[in-house]
């Protein structure tokens, strides 16, 4: 490697508003299972699936609709 390196000419990542933060999240096993077998199915990673369908969630402002009885 070399002893110094020169940046003057750099940019920015113009992806890095776009990174994925990791987080701890629990989950019931039969939601994981669930994505593990949509992931089967469609050959992605469960972890993409579950992030797809969030930010599904979020972009169309879906709200969960609860009913206590």
């Amino acid at each position: 490697m070399r002893e110094q390196y020169d940046f003057s000419k750099s940019i920015p990542n113009p992806y890095a508003k776009k990174l994925k933060k990791q987080i701890t999240i629990r989950l019931d096993e039969d939601v994981i299972d669930y994505f593990k077998v949509l992931s089967d199915k469609n050959g992605i990673p469960y972890q993409n699936l579950i992030n797809l369908y969030l930010k599904d969630c979020a972009t169309e402002h879906k709200e969960l609709q609860l009913n206590w009885q």
